[in-house]
């Protein structure tokens, strides 16, 4: 499992949320997990055996979450310098 990878990708695209264990993706900052849905603005947990990903669809939060050993590909996106 690439666990300890993977968890330096989320590190690098998000920054941790004073107070909390969640991390809040960097400004201009886009991820995509598994070819799926790219989240922009999003909260980040970082769970023992799973990842959740909050983020705001009109007024409601929706997390979506990952089984860390299904985890095949995490893209990023930013602004090209």
């Amino acid at each position: 499992m690439l666990k300890t990878t993977w968890e330096k990708v989320f590190e690098y695209a998000s920054m941790p949320v004073h107070g909390t264990l969640s991390r809040k993706l960097r400004k201009d900052v886009k991820i995509q997990i598994n070819e799926g849905e790219i989240y922009a603005d999003a909260t980040i947990f970082l769970g023992e055996e799973f990842i959740r990903i909050t983020c705001k669809k009109g007024e409601e939060a929706v997390n979506t979450y990952y089984d860390w050993t299904q985890l095949a590909s995490v893209r990023t996106y930013s602004k090209a310098e």
